[in-house]
């Protein structure tokens, strides 16, 4: 299925047209940007006409050294490093040594897929690379008490530790394949032993052989060698009195985020797709392949965002795009495409935390809309809202049963969301534990055809995600809503864990004041 606004016919050419490159414009984007989120090095390329066509260096690679970020300088690129193992994997399946639809154990002999229940089916390949394998962010609950392997970050001194020792204990799938969109570093750490097993290579060996020298990409690697040592960024968080380097840190799952790159080896990866993306010579894929990635293979609802090989599906005015963004610690990055106009954003931070806030992502859109020419607001005001059917959408919604999704909808959502009518608005309520975090969001009407879509905006990340309501048509009222990917099905009020927490809140404050009387009597005894 292709959902996409606006790709060509069969056999007609994609136009490559964009507004022109404007210096002044675009470094005027990147500090409204960076105002909101500061940074204490950027680097921004825009890729256009088969090669970098504008590159922006900010701040510094390291402030001990006053390094200035240049196109060379090396990142650490976070989950960008999935769509290299997603390549890895189609190379293989081009060449018919692996199937997409087959079970991914197939092809696993360090350890397995281990489904908690028997009536669960085969996770397959495919489902890997599209987030849907049952696979969640977690191993097993007892990692939550283990806050660095959550995470997916190991202390750099003692090493990652070998997958085959990793997953000794087997990885579970924990809903049936197919099913639920969660976000899994795991996962496509599985799909990482798949090339390893199938091509008879380490995985980094595998990747300089088939993409990376393929690409001339002479400063990226996915372990830590001679090839992008020299040329690291420090990471740093910034903190009430500046910027704090970060702890040094491996990857134990170093096919979902392992890699390191410059701006200049990520624009010829970017051209790569790009030339691919218009039936032209992609140097390491068919374009029929890239297609393929390029297409949504899981969409819970027509009318949110697919999930394609790897790659997150969108649209910007009426554009298709492709993009995937990265985060480890100290570092953050964003790769934005819109392959009908064979032109995209690449970013790279050397500022962050673990939390998502940054200024790649927000960036990368914004550059990427004004390069397309599209207006920069994206929350419509112009679309009237419908209060009839609010009281069908308002309740309490918990997340879908299955694997936990990725750190930040997991802490912002917290046990799911409460629907309210709040300022004559509308609006969303994350019951989180996080304080920060239990403020409402509005809800603004999406699509002028359908009063059950609408999008909502996150200030603190800069970003805004669809929000739909599936309805049951017999009764009218919502049973699930989605957020971007993620699903939430509604619950009875009675069960709504806000009510029960406030109950307990209740009572014990009541027990306090009567502890109190009691003691201020005590007190007035004669004594």
């Amino acid at each position: 299925m292709d959902a996409s606004p606006s790709r060509p016919e069969e056999g007609e050419s994609p136009t490559h047209s964009y507004a022109p490159i404007d210096d002044l414009d675009l470094k005027a984007t990147m500090a409204q940007i960076l105002d909101c989120w500061p940074c204490g090095g950027l680097a921004v390329g825009v890729i256009a006409d088969g090669g970098l066509a504008w590159f922006h260096g900010h701040g510094v690679a390291d402030v001990g050294a006053k390094a200035p970020i240049t196109e060379d300088t090396v990142f650490r690129i976070g989950s960008i490093t999935k769509t290299f193992t997603a390549i890895a994997v189609m190379q293989l399946w081009e060449q018919g040594l692996v199937d997409l639809d087959a079970p991914a154990n197939d092809y696993l002999r360090s350890f397995r897929l281990v489904p908690v229940q028997p009536h669960l089916r085969p996770a397959t390949v495919r489902q890997l690379l599209t987030h849907t394998a049952g696979v969640g962010y977690l191993r097993r609950l007892s990692d939550l008490l283990q806050p660095a392997v959550g995470s997916g970050i190991r202390a750099a001194r003692s090493g990652a530790p070998p997958l085959a020792e990793y997953y000794r204990r087997g990885l579970p799938v924990e809903v049936e394949p197919g099913t639920k969109w969660a976000y899994s570093n795991h996962g496509f750490a599985v799909l990482g032993q798949i090339v390893e097993e199938v091509s008879g290579q380490p995985l980094d060996s595998y990747l300089r052989d088939n993409i990376f020298d393929p690409l001339g990409m002479e400063h990226t690697d996915l372990i830590r060698s001679e090839r992008v040592r020299h040329l690291l960024a420090t990471g740093y968080v910034l903190r009430s009195r500046g910027l704090k380097p970060v702890a040094d840190r491996e990857i134990p799952t170093p096919g979902s985020a392992g890699m390191y790159s410059t701006t200049a080896d990520i624009a010829r990866y970017v051209a790569a797709l790009l030339s691919a993306a218009t039936d032209e010579n992609g140097s390491v894929l068919r374009p029929e392949s890239v297609a393929i990635m390029f297409r949504p293979h899981f969409q819970p609802d027509p009318r949110v965002p697919g999930m394609g090989l790897a790659f997150e599906l969108g649209e910007e005015g009426g554009q298709r795009t492709v993009s995937k963004t990265g985060i480890v610690s100290g570092f953050h990055s964003a790769m934005a495409l819109a392959p009908d106009k064979g032109i995209g954003v690449v970013i790279f931070s050397n500022t962050g935390g673990l939390d998502g806030r940054n200024a790649t992502e927000p960036l990368a859109a914004a550059l990427l809309r004004r390069l397309l020419g599209v207006p920069a607001e994206v929350l419509r005001t112009d679309i009237p809202p419908h209060p009839e059917i609010w009281s069908e959408i308002c309740g309490w919604y918990s997340p879908s049963p299955g694997p936990v999704t990725n750190v930040f909808p997991r802490a912002l959502m917290g046990a799911g969301a409460e629907i309210v009518v709040e300022g004559g608005h509308v609006t969303l309520k994350p019951l989180t534990p996080i304080p920060a975090m239990r403020h409402c969001f509005r809800l603004y009407p999406d699509d002028p055809d359908d009063p059950w879509v609408f999008r909502i905006h996150f200030p603190d990340f800069g970003t805004d995600h669809r929000v739909v309501f599936d309805r049951e048509l017999k009764e009218g009222a919502a049973k699930r809503m989605f957020l971007d990917r993620m699903s939430f099905a509604k619950r009875p009020d009675l069960s709504n864990p806000r009510m029960w927490l406030t109950g307990l809140l209740a009572a014990g404050m009541a027990g306090l004041a009567v502890r109190s009387v009691r003691h201020h009597r005590s007190d007035q005894r004669p004594r």
